[in-house]
């Protein structure tokens, strides 16, 4: 994998030695993965703390779904919901924090409260979100996609050849984001699982991660809980974990450098374990497992053997 050190608002991310996990803090009801799960800002700031503790290196924080079924929220409200978040979790856990908006008052909004990196989900479609990172010094994710904001489009026809249409797109939102003032060090890559592909879509670019190293920028792998893990597993998205660290085990063989998961606490014994095996963490001869591991609790007010 190859190492990067990313500029972000005064922050290095250090990306490369290991995979990063980005855990998720979602400030939007509507959320397709745990809308109902969200709560209110006491809510939130626990399950980041939840997340920091299981091992998330860095939290992103999201106002709005990208769920279709709504309507573009108002920058006002999307402010309001995604900023007292990120002070909260910054000056209270002193956590690194990224924002997921497409928005560029939203972004000024959000790194102006802490957030050290933009992740953006519409393929920079309006340039003045550069600008905002360049004014900043925020890192950027430019992310592939082919549909506006809040639009689904499936079409089993809409590509040649979809991977090089992910390496053509991103290469040309690069050269826009530079354009602004964006510094190419500060810039990260997200082929855009689901986005604007169909299942099949996604797969193949997936299939041929290896190829978007060309670009020589970082990548962000958001496949946790995605469609084409439901569409292989038959699974609702709170049930595809097995599925997403199948995914996550394979991005990372392919190069992926920061892993955007909702399950964080799965995600990094998995990379423990398969760390261990391939003989990439040092394992001490003497390791023991603690007794208290040995056996799962007996229920309260059950017989015990």
């Amino acid at each position: 994998m190859s190492a990067f050190e990313v500029p972000a608002a005064g922050r290095t991310l250090r990306l490369g030695e290991r995979p990063w996990l980005m855990g998720v803090v979602n400030a939007s009801p509507e959320s397709f993965s745990d809308g109902a799960q969200v709560g209110a800002a006491d809510a939130q700031l626990a399950h980041a703390a939840r997340l920091l503790a299981e091992g998330a290196d860095i939290i992103d924080v999201g106002g709005e779904s990208a769920i279709t079924n709504r309507e573009p929220l108002p920058v006002t409200a999307e402010i309001d919901r995604v900023v007292p978040v990120i002070e909260r979790i910054t000056r209270e856990l002193g956590a690194l924090v990224s924002v997921d908006t497409y928005k560029p008052a939203v972004a000024e909004a959000a790194v102006a409260a802490g957030a050290v990196l933009v992740n953006d989900v519409s393929g920079l479609r309006d340039p003045a979100l550069a600008d905002v990172c360049a004014k900043t010094g925020a890192a950027l994710v430019l992310m592939h996609t082919r549909a506006a904001p809040k639009q689904r489009l499936q079409d089993a026809g809409l590509y040649n050849d979809v991977t090089r249409d992910v390496l053509g797109f991103l290469a040309d939102r690069m050269r826009v984001a530079m354009e602004r003032g964006v510094p190419r060090e500060a810039l990260i890559l997200d082929p855009g699982p689901d986005f604007a592909k169909t299942p099949s879509q996604t797969i193949e670019v997936l299939r041929r991660l290896p190829e978007l190293h060309a670009l020589g920028r970082p990548l962000l792998m958001a496949v946790s809980r995605k469609d084409f893990i439901g569409a292989l597993t038959g699974c609702r998205p709170n049930q595809r974990l097995a599925g997403t660290l199948a995914a996550i085990g394979y991005c990372v063989d392919g190069g992926g450098h920061l892993l955007r998961v909702h399950d964080v606490g799965a995600v990094r014994e998995y990379l423990t374990v398969r760390a261990a095996l391939r003989g990439e963490l040092a394992v001490d001869p003497g390791v023991t497992l603690d007794e208290s591991l040995r056996h799962e609790r007996p229920n309260a007010g059950a017989p015990t053997e």
